[in-house]
């Protein structure tokens, strides 16, 4: 009896592979046919190829699939798989998560796209769908996307097709050329610095923090022929200096180390930051911020990177902008009362350091609860505890 249903389901099986018609004809008893209907259809359904990717009887995966996410499509798209695993991938790519902006059978839209592109980006990029901007850079106005940016990787974290100034000229002429531009020092540079890409209230969508040298004109700075660069900006931001002149600090090679992360003309965020806190300090911290993505325990994330760390520099170990308990405990407010005991007196021997919160825990993510950095049932504890 046992023989004799396998080998129907084997004939079953033979027979969906080799009629695809007869598949479809099947699948369409149960399942709508307005669902695998549209302007573009997805290949293996106009073919009538249901068991491409569908079991017709069980499956390990919801929907009887064959396999799950990218996993899936990626059988069949291979060239897309290497040249979506170069660069920089966009998240929803780097998750195998394609449904996320795809349809599997059919859409109106080109590409197999679930929604127009806009509505796609914004479903995620819920910031810059809420924005209104009176004045709107025209792809943003559009919900043209993939003008500037890259749907599922590229060499740069925000996923742009070109450097941002060579994106910016691929459309609009050298600005010397340009109204409000006469005198431009050079070629053009630093687009970005200046103008927001997507929108802004002002004329020529010039970002809303202006620098006070740069809103009075170019000359306090440009014409200063004896003070360039950083020197330039700490002649006025002294301060500054100070701060980074402490053992851990941003202090960076080179002469003009102030603007990897400030404007010097414009910016939509206090301190005239190129970006916001997460995507600026992702730019140079990419490590970081990956891992802490990928880690099984991952601490949740905060509104700025500030929140833990000094922007400039500091006297403690990563830049911490407090010593570990105090920094912890601004959150968890309970932290102390009954843990390990922490504080200067408790010396850990492999640093000589008193003991805190991060002499055990990590907060950028771990593969153990707790954030801890080891296993908390034996491995972590005998790095001090040695004698059990």
């Amino acid at each position: 009896m046992k023989m004799r249903c396998a080998l129907l389901l084997a004939a079953g099986l033979l027979l969906l592979a080799h009629d695809p018609a007869r598949a479809v004809k099947g699948c369409l008893d149960c399942h709508l046919p307005k669902e695998f209907s549209g302007k573009i259809v997805h290949k293996p359904v106009a073919k009538g190829q249901c068991t491409q990717c569908h079991s017709p009887h069980v499956a390990k995966f919801k929907g009887l699939l064959q396999k799950q996410g990218g996993d899936l499509c990626y059988s069949c798209h291979k060239e897309a798989k290497k040249s979506f695993s170069q660069g920089v991938q966009h998240q929803p790519v780097q998750e195998g998560q394609c449904l996320t902006c795809h349809s599997a059978h059919a859409s109106e839209q080109k590409g197999l796209l679930n929604r127009p592109i806009a509505e796609s980006c914004f479903g995620c990029h819920e910031s810059l769908a809420k924005k209104e901007y009176p004045r709107q850079h025209k792809p943003f106005a559009e919900g043209n996307c993939v003008a500037c940016h890259q749907p599922h990787q590229a060499d740069n974290y925000q996923l742009l097709k070109d450097d941002g100034d060579a994106l910016c000229l691929g459309c609009h002429r050298q600005p010397q050329e340009l109204a409000g531009h006469q005198g431009f020092p050079g070629q053009a540079g630093g687009c970005l610095s200046c103008h927001n890409p997507h929108g802004g209230t002002a004329q020529g969508l010039i970002r809303a923090n202006l620098h006070a040298p740069f809103q009075e004109g170019c000359a306090s700075c440009h014409n200063n022929k004896e003070v360039r660069g950083s020197a330039l900006c700490l002649s006025c931001h002294g301060e500054v200096w100070e701060q980074m002149l402490a053992p851990h600090s941003h202090l960076l090679a080179g002469d003009d180390f102030c603007v990897t992360c400030h404007s010097p003309h414009a910016s939509d965020t206090v301190g005239l930051l190129k970006a916001p806190y997460e995507q600026l300090c992702r730019s140079c911290h990419t490590d970081t911020f990956d891992r802490n993505r990928r880690s099984l325990h991952s601490h949740p994330q905060t509104e700025k990177c500030t929140d833990c760390h000094e922007p400039h520099g500091s006297q403690r170990l990563v830049m911490l902008n407090g010593d570990g308990n105090a920094i912890c405990s601004r959150c968890h407010e309970t932290q102390g009362e009954f843990s390990h005991p922490v504080g200067s007196e408790i010396v850990d021997h492999r640093t000589s350091r008193g003991m805190n919160c991060l002499t055990c825990h990590d907060p950028m993510g771990t593969e153990y609860r707790y954030h801890l950095k080891l296993s908390g049932k034996k491995a972590l504890c005998v790095q001090c505890h040695r004698s059990y």
